[in-house]
């Protein structure tokens, strides 16, 4: 299985959220519907990144470096 590690924007709140999911087109559905309460009052996020790696642990590491960094930091890696 495929993990996808992402980045959203919210133009409403400006502010990114970052998360990692086997499932993306899924997963932005709840995050829209307001099924994640931290990010509730950000409707509608959109994907601003995304990556895919082979393994839920590769997609936490970049998950865990956007939340400790810039979005610069991950310019290097490639999208999906």
């Amino acid at each position: 299985m495929k993990f996808i590690a992402y980045i959203l924007f919210s133009e409403s709140a400006a502010k990114y959220y970052t998360g990692h999911t086997h499932d993306l087109a899924n997963r932005l559905a709840e995050h829209n519907q307001g099924e994640t309460p931290s990010i509730k009052m950000g409707i509608p996020w959109r994907v601003v990144w995304k990556a895919g790696f082979p393994t839920r642990a590769e997609a936490m590491k970049i998950d865990l470096i956007r939340k400790y960094s810039t979005i610069e930091t991950l310019s290097g890696f490639s999208c999906l």
